[in-house]
């Protein structure tokens, strides 16, 4: 079977690998037939960073921690690609209650097995079941288990009763592309906090993690925030944030974060996307007191400076941390169909399954992959 794969920064392509097989009875083989680029793809993609970074991991500039989710060395391929999807079942295990063929559901990014202590407490990224190092994960390579990318003609999901959630009735499978992984990730960064702060003020800073900023904001306006300030360099982005209902805020200068660029000082979440620490430092010191600033990229770098007495005299929560998807689908499903959230409007390419290695690489916000499903649409 086909699986599209990493192979170096400026290519992917198709290669072949086993085709996939039930092992357990909790096993089921679905077929992906959406495919969502996270935002953190794009890293390896465009940008020459797999030897700087194990010269970075090599003399203690980049934290460890890297290499027990990328491997020593971060990045190298080839290695399968992509970690959102929404699937149709094809096959399952004989103790598998919930599912049946042509069901279409989405597939977590991270691979969990719902019983363990950590999947227990909702920390379904770390489970101890499936994790041998950091995660176990679609889409990141062999340093984070045998899974490989999402963008395959076939998965073997292991513990399928809990890991795959059924697409409601009704709901595009386009509209939920990224529920595995950066819709979900922008939903947890968002909802929670208002639901404590009803009517809450709500800052966005956009750029590395491109997606989740603009879906965060999106649901900041569903979900009643009384403002939500959108700021970030790139005119396309800033479109669309106006389009979901957010007031957009250009940067004073591309690429570089600076504290005049935010127009207030009175946030109850700030969504910090940018990946820089100047950017961490620029949310949390524009909070109210007792605000939530939830970082959402890749800080590489030991070291990364925090302002921590600002944060102490102001009453400041940083909360940081890998995305729990699988107990957040549920709800953000649900809402979904109940609300019909455009995120799509989000989604800035549309390209079909066969043109994925050409497609895979552009320099776009959000891309997303799509195929004909093999028994759903006879539903």
């Amino acid at each position: 079977m086909r699986e599209l794969q990493f192979i170096r920064t400026g290519r992917v392509r198709w290669r072949e690998r086993p085709e996939p097989v039930l092992r357990d009875p909790r096993d089921a083989i679905v077929r992906p037939f959406v495919a969502g680029r996270c935002d953190g793809d794009t890293l390896p993609i465009h940008r020459h960073v797999s030897r700087a970074m194990q010269l970075g991991l090599r003399v203690g500039a980049i934290d460890p921690v890297v290499s027990g989710i990328c491997g020593p060395v971060p990045f190298r391929g080839p290695f399968g690609i992509g970690h959102e999807c929404i699937a149709e079942v094809i096959e399952t295990g004989s103790d598998i209650t919930t599912l049946r063929r042509g069901d279409v559901v989405v597939v977590p990014w991270a691979v969990s097995c719902g019983d363990c202590r950590e999947c227990r407490l909702g920390l379904t990224a770390k489970c101890s079941t499936t994790r041998t190092s950091t995660l176990a994960a679609f889409g990141f390579g062999a340093a984070s288990g045998p899974w490989g990318g999402m963008v395959a003609d076939l998965l073997r999901i292991p513990f399928a009763d809990h890991m795959l959630v059924p697409v409601p009735a009704g709901v595009d499978p386009l509209r939920v592309a990224a529920a595995s992984d950066n819709l979900a990730d922008a939903w947890r960064c968002v909802v929670p906090g208002l639901q404590v702060r009803p009517n809450g003020r709500v800052l966005v800073l956009g750029g590395a993690a491109q997606s989740i900023g603009l879906y965060a904001a999106g649901l900041a306006v569903r979900h009643g925030a009384a403002v939500v300030d959108y700021v970030d360099h790139r005119p396309e982005r800033l479109h669309i944030a106006e389009k979901l209902g957010a007031t957009p805020h250009a940067t004073a200068s591309k690429g570089k974060l600076r504290r005049s660029d935010i127009p207030r000082r009175d946030y109850d979440i700030a969504v910090e996307g940018t990946s820089s620490a100047a950017g961490v430092d620029a949310a949390l010191r524009s909070l109210a007191p007792g605000g939530l600033c939830q970082p959402v990229g890749y800080y590489l770098p030991v070291g990364t400076k925090v302002p921590l007495m600002h944060m102490y005299a102001n009453d400041a929560t940083l909360k940081i941390g890998v995305s729990n998807v699988r107990p957040i689908l549920p709800d953000l499903l649900n809402f979904i169909a109940r609300e019909k959230f455009p995120a799509e409007e989000v989604t800035t390419l549309t390209a079909e399954w066969e043109d994925a290695p050409e497609a895979y690489v552009a320099r776009t916000t959000k891309l997303v992959l799509h195929r004909n499903p093999l028994h759903a649409a006879a539903r």
